[in-house]
């Protein structure tokens, strides 16, 4: 993961990048101008030392014919140009007017090759079309002046030419020791100014780190101190919209915690209701029941009479116990622990509904004793739920049957509920256990999220398979305990 620093040594080293930086423009601006003026320097100088040089060559040179003199002239001032040369410590090269070498301040006795140097063709010509000083570039760090010497009568008897290399003259030597008193300087400047970025950045960043803490602690519960800073600055600004943002949250908060309630007692309201519909159906079903096949004189008048007072019993208490415990906040019924059968309570919510017409349930026990630990009426609730539902799913146009097995795996008990009804599209299969969510036209939308979470409460697990136009299976997974 790439290093990424904090903004108090972003602000730090942006600080120390502007000094250093700074440095370097103003030490290669010095460096440049130094160097451009010494350059000027000493190129005047060198001006000034060829104007001696050539006055003097002049005095000498006036009284010669230097054409039919010639070695009479080289003989006289030869000390004279050597005694130039050391005194101006330049080089003198004099040629006759027509290129060609006649003396040096390097002159070789022993260079045999020495008089036939010249002046190059295309300087020479320049020279004789202008009469007066040039100066050529003779390579990179080489120059060349070239400069006629009249006699007295005005006529041109010589050249002088003066070449220097531009790398001996003495700039470095002057530049060296500007150069390190101006690097003591900057050390010094840029350790002061690493010790006052220091301070200044964290000068900066503690306001910052102040904020950024208060705003770690802002809680939506709990009272938010708002910060004060009497500056009206940038951190200000900063300062005045936590405040703002605070005294919003806490209006926020407020409408929140209003809204929540009301929604709460809403969900409540709602799956209360959806409770208590769910035995009224049965209970209906029953009293039918019981006034069309009920008569005074059937000689199974008691036992038909006990047997529906024993259901109507089991469903007032379930309804009793959702009335209690909803006047006491609005809590559904607390959960009850105990070792319950599965066979009975799956037998006894069949009962509830075998006189629905056209409905056929069937139900397949591979164990006769099945106990778990759990609450009785949630689990009734659950299966109460699930054969509500596989009734529900299936259209009045074909005869009705749901298959409810039960079977044993591992330590696992195993409830099945296959219906052959129309099954469940696609489109809405993620959604079947979150609340309030129904593909009925009627209903609240929170059995099958009730059933889930009932399940999971007695450490359980539901699934369901389904093809559309052929039916659903859910699968109720419980685990079993030893019967004490």
């Amino acid at each position: 993961m790439p290093f990424k620093p904090n903004l108090r040594i972003r602000i730090y080293i942006s600080m120390l990048a502007l000094i250093l930086i700074s440095l370097f423009i103003i030490g290669g601006t010095t460096i440049y101008f130094f160097n451009n003026q010494n350059e000027k320097y000493h190129l005047g100088r060198l001006v000034r030392k060829e104007k001696t040089i050539l006055a003097s060559l002049q005095y000498f040179l006036q009284d010669f014919h230097v054409d039919e003199n010639t070695d009479v002239v080289s003989k006289e001032f030869e000390k004279e140009i050597k005694m130039l040369s050391d005194i101006n410590k330049v080089k003198l090269n004099v040629f006759n007017t027509k290129g060609e070498i006649l003396m040096s301040s390097d002159y070789n006795y022993e260079d045999p090759y020495f008089f036939e140097k010249k002046i190059d063709p295309k300087i020479l010509k320049e020279i004789q079309k202008t009469k007066k000083r040039k100066v050529f570039e003779e390579g990179k760090d080489n120059i060349s002046t070239y400069s006629y010497i009249f006699d007295k009568d005005g006529d041109e008897i010589a050249i002088v030419n003066i070449p220097y290399d531009k790398k001996k003259m003495p700039v470095k030597d002057n530049l060296k020791p500007f150069l390190n008193a101006l690097i003591w300087v900057y050390v010094f400047l840029l350790i002061g100014a690493s010790i006052i970025a220091f301070f200044l950045s964290n000068y900066i960043t503690k306001s910052l780190r102040i904020i950024a803490d208060k705003m770690k602690a802002v809680s939506i519960n709990k009272k938010n101190t708002p910060l004060e800073w009497e500056a009206k600055d940038e951190i200000g600004m900063l300062v005045n919209e936590y405040n703002n943002m605070i005294k919003t949250l806490e209006e926020s908060a407020e409408k929140l915690a209003k809204n929540q309630r009301e929604l709460a007692w809403r969900e409540m309201a709602k799956q209360v209701a959806h409770e208590i519909k769910n035995p009224l159906t049965p209970m209906k079903l029953s009293v039918q029941h019981l006034e069309r096949s009920l008569k005074p004189n059937d000689p199974d008048y008691e036992k038909k009479l006990s047997l529906f007072s024993k259901k109507m019993v089991q469903q007032i208490d379930t309804l009793t116990s959702i009335a209690n415990e909803f006047s006491n906040f609005a809590k559904m019924p607390k959960v009850t622990i105990e070792q319950v059968e599965l066979n009975e309570i799956i037998l006894n919510t069949i009962e509830l509904f075998k006189e629905i017409n056209n409905i056929k349930i069937s139900y397949h026990p591979t164990i006769n004793k099945a106990f778990v630990s759990g609450d009785r009426k949630q689990l009734t609730r659950v299966f109460n739920n699930l054969i509500k539902n596989a009734i529900q799913a299936i259209p009045d146009s074909i005869k009705g049957e749901i298959e409810i097995e039960l079977a044993e795996k591992h330590d696992n008990y195993l409830v099945s509920i296959t219906d052959n009804g129309t099954g469940i599209p696609k489109e809405v299969l993620e959604k079947i256990f979150v609340p309030n969510f129904t593909t009925k036209s009627t209903g609240t939308g929170l059995g099958l999220a009730m059933v889930k979470q009932i399940i999971e409460n007695h450490k359980g697990t539901i699934s369901f398979t389904t093809e559309e136009n052929k039916g659903t299976s859910f699968l109720v997974v419980l685990p079993k305990v030893e019967f004490i």
